[in-house]
């Protein structure tokens, strides 16, 4: 099996693991507990935290630990709301390709009667800080500009952003999900006052994520019912997922210029063989891109027979399509760059990881090949498209 789909979660690291065990059975205690046994586990939290913090350029006290990407998402955008209705300002700018997990709750607070201005991406999906700039106005309390897309990981001039937001202050938040671990972050100096980040996406464990929030920023309790994280997020630490995500953090920050370096070589060959695939299209920005991903839509399929059909070929893999969701519509996100529907209903996400080799890169660009080929052979649409009924977009 090759997996191609570190996107959306990530194989958890022997160092995590090893991290992990000792918490999962012999260190079992409750961080809140007196006794010295309980002690211990609020050693290793308080450990992780220092850690975590050094890792992104924070201090220990401005991390407070979450199930996840999403969770730090809600309470960083609540959070931001919160202040801002206080002192009167309730606009919010964001952009159209945001993960849902900042979307949904943008919505949720449209209904509260907050303003959302959603900022349009170019072509490669970039968000222009020129945009940004223009769209804040004096009731302006916070701009939330994720770091690094997840479908096609186009990296955002987060630190120009960041500056125009400190000079107008203006919160600014991102959602570094796909981001931390993979690139070098450092929050001071790219002026971030929010950043989400979950465990899984750099080999740690599921159900583990961060909220890094800025000294000063006041968070509001998504969760009510204990004095943890100094009460800003009630409930038992999991102790043994916040040390296994220090533990792969650390492990992804040492190896990551290696990882990239690798990586960046391997995503290109990917890229240069796909492109020979007649009537397909790259999506993202071709450079400012992480190093791990490849993103393509194939004129004249669709997404989800793609992904079974590689599956059968022992590759995984994902679309743009929100086939899991149920849904027929395609990825708001290549809508966003402007793909029309029929494209992009024939997209394909491949998200590598290290432990891939030249020889499986080469054997994801053959298998995806044949299977575009076999699924155009009995496409009606690709029968009108070579046949002059219909006209070719890409």
């Amino acid at each position: 099996m090759i997996y191609a789909d570190n996107a959306a979660t990530t194989k958890l690291s022997r160092t995590a693991l090893n991290a992990m065990l000792p918490f999962l059975k012999e260190l079992y205690g409750n961080p809140s507990s007196l006794y010295s046994f309980g002690q211990k586990a609020k050693d290793a939290v308080e450990l992780a935290r220092e850690n975590i913090a050094r890792c992104i350029g924070g201090s220990p006290r401005e991390i407070i630990f979450t199930s996840g990407g999403s969770e730090a998402d809600n309470q960083a955008i609540l959070s931001a709301a919160a202040i801002g209705r206080k002192r009167g300002k309730t606009h919010i700018i964001s952009d159209t390709i945001e993960h849902h997990a900042v979307l949904h709750t943008l919505k949720k607070l449209e209904k509260e009667g907050f303003e959302v201005t959603y900022l349009p991406v170019d072509k490669n999906g970039l968000v222009r800080a020129a945009d940004v700039a223009a769209a804040i106005k004096d009731s302006t309390c916070l701009v939330t500009i994720m770091y690094a897309n997840n479908e096609i990981v186009t990296i955002e001039p987060i630190k120009e952003i960041g500056e125009i937001c400190r000079k107008r202050g203006v919160l600014f938040h991102t959602d570094a999900v796909q981001a931390v671990g993979h690139l070098p972050i450092n929050v001071e100096n790219d002026n971030i006052d929010m950043l989400s980040a979950s465990a899984h996406k750099f080999h740690g464990p599921k159900g583990t994520g961060f909220l890094y929030a800025k000294k000063g920023v006041a968070l509001q309790n998504l969760i009510e019912g204990g004095a943890q994280e100094r009460g800003k997020r009630a409930g038992t630490e999991n102790v043994a997922g916040i040390v296994g995500m220090s533990a792969s953090l650390s492990e992804a920050v040492e190896n990551m210029e290696y990882n990239a370096k690798k990586l960046t070589a391997l995503r290109d060959r990917i890229i240069k063989g796909l492109s020979q695939i007649s009537h397909s299209a790259l999506n993202g920005d071709e450079r400012m891109r992480l190093p791990s991903n490849v993103n393509f839509c194939f004129e004249g399929i669709e997404g989800e027979s793609l992904l079974l059909l590689l599956d059968d070929k022992g590759i995984c893999a994902s679309s743009g399509s929100a086939c899991t969701s149920g849904s027929l519509d395609p990825s708001h996100v290549l809508l966003s760059i402007g793909r029309v529907h029929d494209v992009a209903h024939g997209s394909l996400r491949l998200s590598i990881g290290e432990d891939i080799t030249e020889e499986q890169a080469d054997y994801i660009i053959k298998a995806v090949g044949e299977v575009v080929s076999h699924l155009r052979g009995f496409s009606p649409v690709w029968r009108d498209l070579i046949s002059g009924k219909r006209e070719f977009i890409l």
